[in-house]
């Protein structure tokens, strides 16, 4: 669903995949990387894993340099206090709205594909994480606006 122009803007998102090692830590250096701290923004996966050195070389192809990311569960966040649930995967949706039930935030399902089950050469793995990366940028730019704030 796209952003209507009346839709107000979340002080605070979470992006939330599977094992928050690529979807939501690429999802959450684009944010701040293409609106700055104009939001908060974290994320999270329904489980843990190792942070894949693919979303950082595609990441530093948008200009995007940080390399450092914590990766956490939704069950280790202390603070469940955001505007906006992002899932980029079914678990995370299913999760995410099993936290939220009786609380006012809302949770979106952008369905985001899984790079790291692309095949091939290591030219056609990482134009899996490009695609993803784009298809990011494209719905963070509906659904938030293309104004891109200095990333701080």
């Amino acid at each position: 669903m796209g952003a209507s122009s009346d839709q107000s803007q979340p002080g605070a998102v979470l992006f939330a995949c599977t094992l928050n090692a690529v979807r939501s830590p690429m999802a959450e250096a684009l944010m701040k990387h293409l609106y700055g701290t104009s939001i908060f923004v974290d994320s999270a996966g329904v489980e843990c894993a190792e942070l894949d050195l693919f979303v950082l070389e595609v990441l530093k192809e948008v200009g995007y340099e940080r390399d450092v990311h914590r990766t956490k569960s939704l069950d280790d966040l202390q603070d469940h206090s955001f505007d906006l649930i992002i899932a980029l995967s079914p678990e995370a949706r299913d999760k995410a709205l099993e936290i939220v039930r009786g609380k006012a935030v809302e949770v979106e399902y952008w369905p985001a594909a899984d790079p790291t089950r692309e095949n091939g050469s290591r030219e056609q793995r990482l134009e899996a994480y490009r695609r993803l990366r784009d298809d990011l940028i494209a719905r963070m730019k509906e659904r938030f606006g293309d104004q891109i704030a200095k990333a701080s």
